[in-house]
């Protein structure tokens, strides 16, 4: 059975952004249907981008075992990349974002695979959901994004009983280079994702103001993402990424950084 559901209603969830905010690019860019339809091929095709999909899957599902039958909160789900693949491992996923246009990809997309997830409309700044909801909480490609990102991080802790899992690009790493160049051109074109960077120290006490604690990281790459897409070889990438890791670069400059964090006991 598949449930992939969207409202109609256009109030819902806060979907225009926090405080009216629907000028934000992170709302704006994506209230667009040929983006949606193009936004998987733009972030995971090639043999990059399949590895960075494959080897994210792999990531979460190794932080939120055991995965069947926990039930899953996808924040910021876009086009349900996530969402799906913990449903196909036996969890109970919603998906929400503010995009309308992302949730029909996603709900046509859980149609096409066969995986039960239900979809709504939702902002990160204020969940319409209730306290420890959800046994984990999942939020991608978000935090970098949002306008208030400890208003939004406190929010996924706030609904999560147990664990919450993000990424987020590293302040010491290749991805800072490129986060200066983005916020630059933003001031040009306000559709640019002028996206922020974060040390391992704020996310660390973020957490902690909202009981919760590092678990378990995950670091991907050194050099850029987009030096390795331009290349094109997943072999060269695997090779170089393995030798950078052998002398300690991986852990220390890698990036994006995939957190699993728990709750604290009480």
């Amino acid at each position: 059975m598949t449930s992939a559901s969207v409202p109609d209603d256009p109030a819902a969830g806060h979907a225009s952004g926090p405080h009216g905010r629907a000028d934000h690019y992170s709302y704006a860019v994506y209230a667009d249907a040929g983006i949606a339809e193009r936004f998987d091929a733009m972030r995971f095709s090639g043999p990059i981008g399949r590895l960075i999909a494959d080897a994210q899957e792999q990531q979460i599902a190794a932080f939120l075992e055991p995965v069947a039958g926990r039930r899953v909160l996808d924040v910021g789900t876009g086009t349900g990349r996530a969402a799906i693949a913990l449903a196909r491992r036996g969890a109970v996923v919603t998906g929400v974002d503010a995009s309308a246009e992302m949730l029909e990809v996603a709900a046509r997309r859980a149609r096409e695979s066969g995986a039960a997830v239900t979809f709504a409309r939702g902002d990160a700044h204020r969940l319409e959901f209730g306290d420890r909801s959800f046994d984990a909480v999942v939020c991608l490609r978000v935090l970098m994004h949002t306008p208030d990102w400890r208003r939004s991080l406190a929010e996924l802790c706030r609904v999560a009983a147990d664990r919450v899992v993000f990424d987020y690009p590293a302040r010491w790493s290749a991805a800072a280079l490129q986060a200066v160049a983005r916020r630059v051109a933003h001031r040009f074109d306000r559709r640019v994702e002028a996206y922020r960077v974060f040390s391992s120290r704020a996310v660390a006490g973020a957490l902690e103001a909202e009981g919760f604690r590092v678990a378990g990281e995950h670091r991907q790459f050194v050099l850029p993402i987009e030096l390795h897409k331009r290349i094109g070889s997943e072999a060269w990438t695997t090779r170089t990424e393995a030798r950078l890791a052998r002398v300690g670069l991986v852990r220390r400059l890698g990036s994006p950084v995939t957190i699993v964090a728990r709750r604290c006991a009480s």
